[in-house]
């Protein structure tokens, strides 16, 4: 959430309230004032991911060693300083705030069609300043890369901004660390800016809401109804701009035009109106129509924290909190193991499947012009209705109703105006309904195997259990991932499957500073959606995996362990230059006979799919660029070329009619499909 033009009110207009800091020296006056707790800064996960990132190379899938070393370091300078952090991420998006969320992702949509538009234009990844979007998976990633590295990592089970405020106001915390100016508003701890931040002095600048107040003259407590009528996350700017406009029209008439103006307007405007004994009690007074009403006092009632009232509410009466829609499918110690898993962010997805039966999903790197690779919402379809089957029920209940989850998932062409509803499907090898008690609290080795081949039996492996023994979990994971994206999608050529599995290969004996040194000469955008798509993807291998009573240890699943982007760039690049294995295995022999080996395995079980996978080497000629050589990859180790031609799909993508609806054939004679959709593009 975010008051819409507080930052930079309180930046441009009223600089006092923008305090630097020295947070080695908070530190030390907290713990002064507070001997017996250790000085703790709450971060907002979500809004540090951009701080965080900071790897050059973001479109190619991620840089994650580097991110892991760059995520390692900021903790140890706060821990120099004797700070200790707890970090908070998202874990749900309310239903009041999912307007919001829609416009957002719809955005984020079209500044991905333009990096695209970018990369086919130029044969390079757009400057970072004018055009930039976060890796795949970067928010669930992160909370667990955290977690790997020793540090206290919460998800939200309501909206993240409450419970972050309330968290540190209970726990007496030293600050918010975040980027958010709805942390102005809440009555909380001393809100720190990340984007102020500076590690290598430890300084940053403190919002202080109590000189917002002072230069406002309002009280503390009518900080909601300023945010709610200046627009936020909940309160349109829209629905309340009757009022606005009538109380910028009068400070107007009285001070003329000046910066800031809109602010100070509404602040007069809640001074003149504000309850006093004797008077009409709060809103009340504002002369209000019903839909002005509802809206505000939806709008305060979210930041309000336990025990706090307002003037302006009839009632101290706080937002109720959602109904478990799923609990009668679920029994109490499953949901109740699950509360406890999501919340100290040791699964992915398995929580809001049981509690409410919806998932988001936000945007992906994907062309939307790219006609052989279907978006990953559709390609992974078939993994998250079989996870959904895992979790709740398959057949109708005694009333004949069956039971569906909703996805708000965004991908090219899909307007997000509902969410589309999907159907828990059974495994195939699953006799019987799945026994979740067994499968997530019995120990011993017997369910150990029968969570294996579960989670094999998700993702279509289900016969090559035994085979997949001689491999260790990274590896099982990639081959997992690539033989399903080869599966569902029928249109990765061996080259493709040569660049998964031997980047899978090398990465797991580079540092990242070896990484950091790789470069490409040329961006595929077809290399960055299957980038993207693999990322994607080992978010719902870690959601099985949750599913199927953790069989892996969710630490070897992460892409740290399994995938590096600009390794896979490079491995692409030279897998359709042609270049032979051994170059591509970088003369290791060791790394040579395990490629051999798993790409056996990933062959073979695709050919039992009836999906044979032929050498389909490509060439791309982009606009500003002469055609890539193999001679150019040969003298720079891991470059490779770019497609010069497009397939289209030979057949309708393996996804649920549910899905199905957003696409038509482009060539109805050949009867191949095109991602195309039916409805107009979004302006907004």
């Amino acid at each position: 959430m975010g008051v819409k033009g507080l930052q930079y009110f309180m930046e441009t207009c009223c600089a006092d309230t923008c305090v630097p800091v020295d947070l080695k020296q908070m530190a030390v006056d907290h713990v002064k004032a507070h001997p017996d707790r250790t000085a703790t800064v709450v971060v907002d996960g979500m809004a540090c991911l951009r701080y965080w990132y900071r790897c050059p190379a973001w479109v190619h899938g991620g840089q994650w060693q580097e991110y892991m070393h760059i995520l390692q370091e900021f903790v140890d300078e706060f821990t120099a300083a004797g700070i200790r952090l707890v970090f908070f991420f998202d874990g749900t998006v309310e239903d009041q705030k999912r307007a919001e969320w829609v416009k957002r992702r719809l955005r984020v949509n079209q500044d991905i069609a333009r990096i695209f538009q970018h990369i086919k234009t130029h044969g390079q990844q757009p400057n970072s300043r004018d055009l930039f979007c976060l890796p795949s998976g970067l928010a669930t990633f992160s909370m667990f890369a955290l977690k790997c590295i020793g540090q206290e990592t919460r998800c939200s089970v309501r909206e993240g901004d409450y419970e972050i405020s309330d968290y540190a106001l209970s726990h007496n915390c030293m600050g918010i660390l975040g980027q958010d100016t709805d942390f102005v508003i809440y009555n909380t701890v001393p809100y720190l800016s990340i984007s102020k931040l500076r590690l290598n002095n430890m300084t940053t600048v403190l919002f202080s809401r109590e000189r917002l107040c002072q230069v406002l003259k309002l009280h503390m407590t009518d900080l909601p109804l300023l945010a709610c009528l200046l627009g936020n996350d909940v309160v349109s700017e829209q629905q309340i701009q009757r009022l606005r406009n009538s109380a910028l029209a009068l400070f107007r008439k009285k001070h003329g035009q000046v910066q800031g103006d809109k602010v100070y307007a509404v602040a007069d405007f809640i001074n003149v109106h504000h309850p006093s004994t004797g008077a009409t009690f709060g809103l009340s007074s504002l002369s209000l129509v019903e839909e002005e009403k509802e809206a505000l006092e939806k709008g305060i009632r979210i930041y309000l924290l336990p025990g706090q009232t307002s003037p302006w509410l009839e009632s101290s009466r706080l937002v109720p909190e959602s109904v478990c829609l799923m609990g009668k499918y679920v029994p109490g110690d499953i949901l109740q193991a699950a509360l406890e898993k999501h919340t100290r962010a040791e699964c992915f997805l398995v929580y809001n499947v049981l509690y409410d039966g919806v998932v988001a999903c936000s945007n992906t790197l994907e062309d939307e012009d790219e006609v052989e690779l279907p978006p990953q919402a559709i390609l992974y379809l078939l993994v998250r209705e079989r996870i959904y089957g895992l979790l709740l029920p398959v057949q109708p209940d005694c009333s004949g109703q069956t039971v569906s989850v909703k996805e708000w998932f965004v991908f090219p062409g899909n307007p997000l105006k509902e969410p589309t509803r999907v159907t828990p499907k059974p495994l195939n090898n699953l006799k019987g309904p799945p026994d979740l008690m067994a499968l997530w609290f019995r120990t011993d080795p017997e369910v150990k195997a029968v969570q294996t081949s579960t989670l094999l039996d998700i993702f279509d492996l289900y016969e090559f259990t035994e085979e997949l023994k001689c491999f260790d979990s990274p590896l099982i994971a990639v081959i997992c991932l690539v033989t399903y994206i080869a599966i569902q999608a029928r249109q990765l050529s061996l080259e493709d499957v040569d660049a998964y599995l031997s980047q899978a290969v090398c990465v797991r004996l580079k540092s990242f500073r070896e990484m950091q040194q790789l470069r490409t000469p040329v961006v595929d955008p077809r290399a960055v959606q299957l980038g993207s798509l693999f990322v994607r993807g080992l978010t719902y291998l870690i959601a099985a995996n949750s599913a199927c009573g953790f069989p892996f240890p969710m630490g070897e699943l992460m892409p740290w362990k399994t995938f590096d982007g600009l390794l896979f760039h490079s491995k692409y690049l030279q897998a359709h230059s042609g270049c032979p294995k051994e170059e591509l295995l970088e003369g290791n022999s060791s790394w040579m006979s395990l490629f051999m080996s798993v790409r056996e395995l990933v062959l073979e079980a695709c050919r039992r799919r009836g999906v044979s996978i032929h050498s389909r080497p490509r060439r791309l000629q982009h606009r500003d660029a002469r055609p890539v050589e193999a001679d150019d990859l040969h003298r720079e180790r891991g470059h490779q070329l770019h497609h010069s031609t497009r397939q289209e799909f030979r057949q309708q993508p393996r996804a649920s009619a549910h899905y199905q609806h957003g696409y038509r054939p482009r060539h109805p004679k050949r009867g191949s499909y095109h991602l195309a959709p039916r409805w107009p593009r979004s302006q907004n």
